[in-house]
């Protein structure tokens, strides 16, 4: 009986001890979900492993023999995360951050358009002005002090000195813009001094939230040379951020904005990678790790050879430069061009010049204003691509086409000889352009030697007899007035002359553009295409400048792939057929075309009568119908060429606005063609005293 009471005693102790540590796990548990739950949970979070982006470099782009055009580099960026620090810590750090920053000479963001000293808005622009009152909330009456202080205020900034204020203001507004987490960082700085990433990694306690990180950078080592087809990166805006976002993008991101940059930013682009940080409560980082590697972009392999380039650039910019210093004749206002290099078989292109041109390096970090308003500046067009982003009227390079249409639908044969008078007797007479200097025509000619003499009559008379709809068959058949499907953005289509339904077209217009005037617009990689095309006899090539993208493991991307993607994305859809051509017709063409670089009278002859390799060729001075601010027309210079005459390897096509005369250009395309086959240039003698001419259309 006693065993049993004791039992039961302590059964109904253990009990009653159950029931207490039930009841204070339950408190205790109450206490820390209820009462300090939000505290625990904060104090949680900071304490936790943060995930962070570990930036993929981008794919290197190289020229075809492996010369590094653009690579990555690596440099210091400033991040920024949400601490469990007070407002006056806040901005207490901030401000500490960005002396370090300065004493380095160091740039950090600053997006916030109010300047003191005096105190002024940055934004000039009226409207942009009103437009940021709005989305701010802030009274439209308010001056731009007003307005700082309003800021001051609503950051709770106890400093006194302005320039100290405006510092923590910037990030603070920053940071407002764009916000931040203790998972998610704000950049303060890019590219910053090895000395303030030290201070700031070795006093780290004194720093919470501040973190520096080693971001992939991308460089430019050749500086200037193929920008046009390279082009450039900088940050994403906010448009092609919402664009990305769901493609891995971030808002700190680098992104392709012209050339090859952009057009193959899908394959540029590597993956990112995660890294994990282990954050104290302060923000302060006490461990860091890699969960996961980066990945770096596909390398493009492009075809142009850059010492050719570097060379074609050379040529293009000293012939210009020659020509507005009177070299070959009378001072002009050239001062833009552009120069195509093209493999007659395959259609690659070796080497693409554009002048004037500019530095991508300069994007890099924030291009300045200055340079910007160079760089945009709407008549020179620095950024623009001149061989496929514009178009320019052909004038005599064009004349190919019309023998080409009169052969073909047999007006003419190559023996037959047309009379040249001068004066042109139908559709109001225009003259021949010889006829401006001595009041005569060339007299009998047959088709090579027209083309040899850039006769205007004789190609009238093609023109008036088979007409415009003939013309433009031909044109097209080249591939003139529509884009070349090359790897490359913005490209223009052109423009070629035709009749339109509800507008007249007098037999005047076509004489006109029998001679390459008119409506012709073409760009310099057209005229390149159907250079080639000449040289190749009549076989289509499709230019292009991409030869190869490898990814990270070397292994290389299908061509037919990247192709498509290429043409969809760059909305390529026409397709051509091979122009066949009567072998005999062609053989009187490049007859011709041979004619114009060597023999006397040829209008590009005193540039190669001396040249130790056979070129074909043709010279074009385009008329533009406008007057410069010296009064005088505007005539661009064209020429366009291949070579070996007999065996055809490159077509070099050279266009040179306000040029004046298309012989001036040939000197450029000389100078890459001795370079192309590995010459002697001294070897060059050039007949200075040859006359310069223009074809004149009424």
């Amino acid at each position: 009986m006693q065993k049993q009471s004791n039992i039961k005693l302590r059964y109904n102790i253990i009990t009653v001890a159950i029931y207490i540590i039930g009841i204070v796990l339950l408190m205790q548990l109450f206490n820390l979900q209820i009462i300090h739950g939000a505290e625990y949970r904060e104090n949680s979070n900071t304490r936790l492993t943060r995930e962070t982006v570990l930036k993929a470099a981008r794919g290197n782009i190289s020229d075809s023999t492996g010369t590094a055009l653009v690579e990555t580099t690596t440099s210091i960026s400033l991040e920024m995360y949400k601490s469990k620090i007070d407002n006056n810590k806040l901005n207490e750090t901030i401000l500490k951050t960005i002396k370090v920053l300065e004493q380095n000479g160091d740039k950090y963001v600053d997006s916030f358009p109010i300047a003191i000293n005096p105190f002024e808005f940055t934004q000039k622009d009226e409207e942009k002005e009103k437009k940021w009152k709005k989305s701010n909330k802030i009274d439209q009456n308010l001056t731009a002090e007003e307005v700082f202080y309003k800021f001051k205020e609503k950051y709770k900034i106890e400093e006194n000195d302005i320039e100290d204020i405006r510092k923590i203001i910037v990030i603070r507004y920053q940071i407002e813009q764009e916000g931040y987490s203790s998972t998610k960082p704000i950049q303060i700085a890019d590219s910053i001094s090895i000395q303030s990433r030290d201070i700031i990694s070795e006093q780290n306690d004194s720093f919470p939230g501040i973190y520096t990180v080693v971001q992939p950078v991308r460089s430019y080592p050749k500086g200037s040379l193929a920008s046009h087809i390279i082009g450039y990166t900088s940050k994403i805006d906010k448009n092609e951020y919402e664009q990305e976002k769901d493609n891995g993008y971030t808002k700190n991101d680098y992104y392709g904005k012209a050339g090859i940059e952009k057009v193959a930013e899908k394959y540029l682009k590597g993956q990112d990678g995660t890294k994990q940080l282990d954050m104290a409560v302060d923000g302060t980082i006490t461990d860091e790790y890699i969960s996961k590697e980066a990945i770096q972009g596909s390398n493009v392999i492009l075809t142009i050879d850059a010492n050719l380039q570097a060379v074609t650039e050379k040529a293009l910019k000293d012939n210009i430069q020659k020509i507005a210093n009177g070299g070959f004749s009378d001072r002009s206002n050239a001062n833009a061009g552009a120069m195509v290099v093209m493999n007659v078989k395959t259609g690659e292109i070796l080497a693409m010049a554009s002048y004037p041109d500019y530095e991508p390096n300069k994007f890099t970090f924030g291009i300045d204003n200055e340079t910007w308003n160079i760089y945009k500046d709407e008549t020179t067009k620095p950024m623009s691509n001149r061989a496929i982003q514009e178009v320019y009227p052909p004038g005599s390079i064009y004349k190919m086409v019309t023998a080409t249409a009169g052969l073909e639908t047999g007006y003419i044969t190559p023996k037959t000889k047309i009379n040249d008078t001068g004066v042109y007797p139908k559709a109001g007479n225009p003259v021949c352009w010889i006829w401006t200097s001595n009041h005569r025509g060339h007299g009998w000619l047959n088709v090579s030697q027209a083309i040899q003499h850039s006769c205007n009559y004789f190609f009238y008379d093609i023109g008036y007899n088979i007409g415009i709809d003939m013309l433009e068959r031909y044109t097209r058949y080249y591939g003139l007035g529509s884009k070349t499907g090359v790897e490359l953005p913005s490209e223009a289509s052109g423009t070629l002359n035709h009749k339109e339904e509800g507008k007249v077209w007098y037999p005047g217009d076509t004489l006109s553009a029998s001679i390459g005037q008119k409506d012709n617009q073409f760009t310099p990689l057209q005229m390149a295409k159907y250079a080639s095309m000449l040289a190749n006899g009549g076989k289509v090539v499709n230019p292009t400048i991409i030869k190869a993208i490898q990814k990270s493991d070397g292994t290389e991307i299908p061509k037919e792939e990247y192709e498509a993607y290429f043409n969809e994305k760059l909305g390529i859809q026409e397709k051509q057929e091979d122009l066949v051509l009567n072998p005999d017709n062609l053989k009187t063409i490049l007859e011709g075309m041979h004619n114009v670089t060597s023999e006397s009278g040829g209008t590009a002859y005193s540039t190669f009568r001396n040249f130790n390799i056979e070129v074909g060729g043709k010279t074009g001075s385009a008329q533009t119908g406008r007057i410069d601010e010296r009064g005088n027309k505007i005539t661009h210079g064209w020429f366009l060429g291949f070579a070996p005459f007999d065996d055809p390897e490159i077509a070099v096509v050279v266009m040179v606005e306000n040029a004046g005369h298309g012989g001036y250009t040939a000197e450029a395309a000389r100078d890459v063609m001795e370079q192309y086959f590995g010459m002697n240039s001294n070897q060059v003698v050039e007949d200075v005293t040859a006359k310069p001419y223009t074809e004149i259309q009424n």
